[in-house]
C-alpha cells in the first residue's frame, strides 16, 4: 500500500521534523519520554506509523489499516513553536521504505535510532508480542524457529495485526537498516543511541542527543524506567478488548457514544489488566546460538559505527555455541 506523500516545505501547518525510528524494545519509549519533557521538543503521544508503506497493519475485520495524512498532521497542530516535532514509530527502522519516504517528505529531518544487543532485543520483543496478544508461541525458542514460515505468511497467530513484528531476527538487522537512513540523510542528520549507554548513564546519553539536536543542553528530565516488562492479568479480557464479539462492540458504542471516550476507557481497562513482571531468563544455549547467527551483522554494524560491540558478540559463560538447549534462567532485566 503506497502512502500519499506531500512535501513538508509546501505545508503552512506544523509538520514533524524529528523521527525516532526504533528499534523496538531498545529504549525508544524512554528517550521519547525524556525528550518530550524538553521545552524545545514536542513528541507525538503515540506511534503513528504513517511512513513505511511496506508495513502492513491489520484491522479487527481482516482489512488493512493506515493513518491518513490529515489525521497524521493533526497530531502536530498547535506545536509550531517547538523547534522539533517528533514522530516516534519503532518499526520505521526495519521498514524498507520508511527512510526514503521520510526523506521525500522532509529531507532536512533529524533521525534518532536506538539499538540494543540483538539477542536481548529479540527476547524482549517476543515478550512484548505475547503481552499484546500478537504472539501465540509462548516459547521464545519456538517463535524464533517459526520465523522462516512466518516470513512466507505461515504459522501466523489468528487475528495478528502486525505479522512483521514477529520476525524477530529480521528486526535486528541493524546495519542494513541504518544504511538506508545514512544513504538518504547523511551522517550529520542521523544519531545512533545504544540502549547500553542509556541504561548505564542516562544523563550523559541524553546530553549527547541534545547536542546532536542543537537544543538547550542544560535540561534534565526525570530519568525513570519506562516501558518495563509486563504481562496481562487476564488473557480473556485482553482478547475482549482486542476483538470483542460484534454484539458487545455495538453495545459499547450505544453506551458510550463518543469515540474518544471509548478509546480512553479501553486504555484504562488495558492498564488495569496489566502488571509488571520480570521476564524469564534466556536459556544460555539458545543465547549462544542466536549470537552466532547475529555475529556477521554485529561486525558489519561495528564497522558502520566505528565502535567496538564485542560485548554483544560474547557468548554466555559456560555455553559454547554448539551447546544443546537446556532449562535455565538468567537474570531478568527491565526495558526502558
Amino acid at each position: 500500500m503506497r502512502i500519499p506523500l506531500r512535501a513538508a516545505a509546501e505545508e503552512e501547518r506544523p509538520t514533524p521534523n524529528l523521527f525516532i525510528v526504533g528499534a523496538p524494545k531498545s529504549g525508544t519509549t524512554a528517550l521519547a519520554s525524556y525528550l518530550g519533557q524538553h521545552p524545545e521538543v514536542f513528541v507525538a503521544g503515540k506511534e503513528l506509523s504513517y511512513f513505511g508503506s511496506d508495513l502492513v497493519f491489520g484491522t479487527d475485520g481482516g482489512g488493512r489499516w493506515r493513518l491518513a495524512y490529515e489525521p497524521y498532521l493533526r497530531w502536530f497542530a498547535g506545536h509550531g513553536d517547538a523547534r522539533y516535532r517528533a514522530d516516534r514509530s519503532v518499526f520505521y527502522l526495519s521498514s524498507t521504505r520508511a527512510a526514503a519516504e521520510i526523506h521525500a517528505f522532509d529531507p532536512t529531518s533529524r533521525i534518532l535510532a536506538m539499538l540494543r544487543n540483538p539477542v536481548d532485543q529479540m527476547h524482549s520483543q517476543h515478550s512484548e508480542m505475547c503481552f499484546q496478544g500478537e504472539e501465540d508461541l509462548a516459547s521464545f525458542a519456538e517463535a524464533v524457529a517459526a520465523e522462516d514460515d512466518r516470513r512466507h505468511g505461515r504459522r501466523l497467530p489468528p487475528g495478528c495485526r502486525k505479522p512483521f513484528a514477529l520476525r524477530y531476527l529480521d528486526l535486528t538487522r541493524y546495519a542494513e537498516q541504518l544504511e538506508r537512513y545514512l544513504e538518504c540523510f547523511g551522517a550529520d542528520q542521523v544519531c545512533v543511541v545504544l540502549y547500553d549507554d542509556l541504561r548505564a548513564d542516562p544523563a550523559a546519553t541524553y546530553g549527547g542527543v541534545l547536542s546532536f539536536l542543537g537544543v538547550d543542553g542544560g535540561h534534565r528530565p526525570e530519568f525513570s524506567v519506562v516501558n518495563a516488562n509486563k504481562v496481562v492479568r487476564s488473557p480473556r479480557l485482553r482478547q475482549v478488548l482486542r476483538q470483542g464479539p460484534p454484539g458487545l462492540r455495538r453495545l459499547g458504542r450505544l453506551a458510550v457514544r463518543n469515540e474518544f471516550t471509548r478509546a480512553a476507557l479501553r486504555r484504562r481497562l488495558q492498564e488495569l489488566n496489566t502488571k509488571g513482571a520480570p521476564r524469564p531468563g534466556l536459556d544460555p544455549g539458545l543465547r549462544a546460538r542466536l549470537i552466532e547467527r547475529c555475529e556477521p551483522d554485529i561486525r558489519r554494524l561495528e564497522a558502520l559505527l566505528g565502535r567496538d560491540l564485542s560485548a554483544w558478540r560474547a557468548p554466555p559463560a559456560g555455553a559454547p555455541a554448539a551447546a544443546p538447549a537446556a532449562a535455565g534462567a538468567g537474570a531478568p532485566d527491565e526495558d526502558r
